[in-house]
């Protein structure tokens, strides 16, 4: 029986050894570092408080893998908690299980992210509402506009994120709502920044209908902007979305498949052109700030490899062998580290003015993008409007999730987990979110490599990647393994197309690494799947 040594138990990893068992007699073996399945989109519990990550939104434009998510998790039929004590509506599925009585269900939620600046609300993306221009003040409302007008008539060759965006919104809009976000995001300037993702991540604004939308609003203060090109609903699983990577890696297991926990790929060992095994050092805390290696190693060998680990990591692993260049332009691979504070307490400050009921009428924004200039907090996240189900207690209290972006050994990613509970709180505090003698409690976790970076040597990744592409029994897969900015869907796709690529006999590898390359806003929704 051939095997394959899978590196890695999130998202890209588990599809590639689910997709094996069940489409070929491959048998898959998965090494992971830390002890958790799910990788960065795993669900972390504090005392009955389950927190989410980043947030992850279920939604793809790929029937196959939402096809996937159904099977391990079928869509609910029956209310969820929340809706029954609000007499909300949702879509239901036929014959779905009912998640007041069972765990194994995805919720249908709705979307909804705003903007916090100037200590108000503005739309994600940035909209031209008459609520936008209210917000913004005249003088602020009248340079954005002619400066969107002005970046219509004269276009910037895009050379970098920057160029990107004032090309799209103008530079007063870009000032506002973009040059300093981007900056907490990765760590440089949106001049230092390749293009390549914006597309796929913001939304451009149609001069057409920003007037249209506003002339109608003038005349019909109801007139509703149609919005129908954004997804407005997606599927979450009810206890976060490492309940479903749970699930899967129970059913990997059930056919037969194995995953090892504590093994940390130390060395990839490589033979006339092919990798000939991947060497693992056992670990303790793998992945965190406290991770120590035991000296404990373990070879595993098989026909197939798939890596989902940081591209830097394995060109290094591979030792002396790497050509110098390519040996060099991984080694200084950029990425951004995280931080979630999970804050519980007993009320917000900040109100629901919008007609969306939720329950003690608390905000109902799945999480919030905090553009304020004088907080370095980047995200807010509400875990209650993810599912009534992620906090202990959802009836009378709020569960949050504070979210920073860092660099290992910078000055966050160092300080104690006391000393930043106290600070992520103090923020809330300033920007009169939270009252502090209103939270109850609080937690903290850290998260290497969450976000592979578009500057630097990245510029010279085609590099990287033809080597790589070139030992014909590996396979790169998932956000890491191809250090790009990918959903979790995406991260499921390189994993099929590998998988076919081998039932296929073809060793393709063009269309592992062409998931998520496509320039297409990836929150747009094709109308007939709504």
């Amino acid at each position: 029986m051939k095997k394959a040594i899978i590196i890695g138990a999130g998202p890209a990893g588990l599809t590639a050894a689910y997709q094996l068992l069940k489409e070929t007699d491959i048998h898959p073996i998965i090494i992971e570092e830390s002890e958790f399945i799910g990788g960065i989109s795993r669900t972390a519990e504090y005392k009955g408080n389950r927190m989410d990550l980043g947030g992850h939104r279920f939604f793809s434009k790929n029937e196959q893998v939402n096809d996937i998510w159904k099977e391990l998790m079928p869509l609910q039929g029956a209310p969820a908690k929340d809706d029954l004590m609000l007499g909300r509506e949702k879509p239901l599925a036929e014959g779905g299980p009912d998640p007041e009585q069972t765990d194994e269900v995805s919720l249908i939620r709705t979307r909804v992210s705003r903007i916090f600046f100037l200590r108000k609300f503005f739309d994600y993306p940035i909209s031209m509402k008459p609520e936008t221009f209210i917000n913004m003040g005249f003088v602020r409302t009248m340079k954005a506009g002619f400066g969107y007008l002005y970046s219509c008539v004269v276009k910037r060759k895009e050379n970098s994120l920057e160029d990107f965006y004032i090309n799209r919104f103008g530079r007063p809009l870009y000032s506002m709502f973009f040059e300093d976000y981007t900056e907490k995001l990765w760590g440089v300037h949106p001049s230092k920044i390749a293009p390549d993702w914006g597309a796929q991540r913001v939304k451009e604004l149609s001069l057409g209908k920003v007037i249209a939308d506003f002339l109608r609003h003038l005349f019909n203060p109801n007139y509703k902007t149609d919005s129908t090109s954004l997804i407005e609903q997606f599927m979450y699983p009810k206890k976060g979305p490492g309940q479903l990577w749970e699930k899967m890696a129970s059913e990997i297991e059930k056919m037969g498949g194995e995953i090892y926990f504590g093994q940390k790929a130390t060395a990839v060992l490589t033979e006339n052109g092919q990798i000939s095994g991947i060497t693992c050092t056992r670990v303790t805390n793998g992945g965190s700030a406290q991770e120590k290696l035991t000296g404990e190693q373990t070879t595993y060998t098989g026909d197939y490899y798939f890596s989902t680990m940081p591209v830097k990591d394995l060109v290094l692993s591979m030792g002396d062998t790497v050509p110098a260049k390519v040996h060099d332009i991984a080694k200084e691979l950029p990425y951004r580290d995280f931080i979630t504070v999970g804050l519980l307490v007993n009320k917000l400050l900040i109100k629901n003015l919008t007609k969306m009921k939720t329950v003690n009428n608390i905000v109902p924004d799945c999480w919030i993008y905090i553009q304020e200039r004088d907080v370095r907090i980047g995200r807010l996240q509400i875990f209650n409007n993810w599912s009534p189900y992620m906090p202990a207690h959802n009836e009378d209290t709020v569960w949050m999730g504070l979210e920073y972006f860092c660099s290992e050994g910078d000055d966050m990613w160092n300080m104690s987990s006391e000393d930043f509970i106290k600070f992520a709180i103090s923020e809330l505090v300033k920007i009169d979110i939270v009252k502090e003698e209103d939270v109850l409690d609080a937690t903290h976790i850290r998260v290497k490599k969450a976000y592979p970076a578009y500057f630097g040597t990245y510029k010279d990744f085609d590099q990287v990647e033809s080597y790589l592409s070139s030992f014909d029994n590996l396979f790169c897969l998932g956000r890491n393994g191809q250090h790009r900015y990918n959903n979790m869907d995406h991260s499921m796709l390189t994993a099929m197309n590998a998988a076919r690529s081998i039932i296929s006999g073809t060793g393709d590898r063009e269309s592992v690494w062409s998931v998520n390359t496509e320039k297409e806003y990836h929150e747009e929704a094709k109308e007939q799947k709504q």
